[in-house]
C-alpha cells in the first residue's frame, strides 16, 4: 500500500477515520493548511473540495502538496506526504463526496444548491512517518 510503512496502514482505512492536514501554497508564496477528508488507492490520495475555495485554487495554480494524516487517539503518531496534484476532475466527484461523508459521518452528503464539487488526485514523491 502506497509507501507507508505497515506499522501505519491502519491510518488509511475508513475504520480510523483520521483526518488528513492538507497544506498549499498561496499566490504570494505563503503556507495555507486545511484538515481534508481523504481516501487512497494502491498508488494515490484523493481529496474532495467544492470548486472555487482557497485549496481548489491553490491545488490548480501551484501542484505541490504537503498531507500530514494524525492518529485521532495519538496525535503524535502521523504519516507525513509530500507530493503532487497529477489530475482533477468534477466528473464522480459528488459520488466521491458521498463515499467520504459515509467515511467519517456515516451518511451521504448534502450538496449545498450550486455546489460543484472537485477531486484532486496526489502522486506522493516522499512518505514518512513517526510513532
Amino acid at each position: 500500500m502506497l509507501s507507508v510503512p505497515t506499522s501505519h496502514h491502519d491510518l488509511l482505512t475508513d475504520e480510523k477515520r483520521a483526518l488528513a492536514f492538507l497544506g498549499t501554497v498561496m499566490a504570494d508564496g505563503s503556507p495555507q493548511v486545511t484538515p481534508v477528508w481523504f481516501n487512497t488507492d494502491e498508488e494515490f490520495f484523493y481529496i474532495n473540495t467544492a470548486k472555487g475555495r482557497v485549496k481548489d485554487r491553490n491545488l490548480r495554480a501551484r501542484p505541490a502538496v504537503a498531507l500530514t494524516i494524525s492518529d485521532p487517539h495519538d496525535s503524535y503518531r502521523y504519516i507525513q506526504v509530500r507530493g503532487r496534484v497529477v489530475g482533477f476532475f468534477e466528473e464522480g466527484a459528488q459520488d466521491h463526496m458521498d463515499k467520504l461523508s459515509f467515511k467519517y459521518e456515516n451518511k451521504p452528503w448534502n450538496l449545498p444548491p450550486g455546489q460543484v464539487r472537485v477531486i484532486f488526485k496526489i502522486q506522493p514523491e516522499k512518505i514518512t512517518t513517526h510513532e
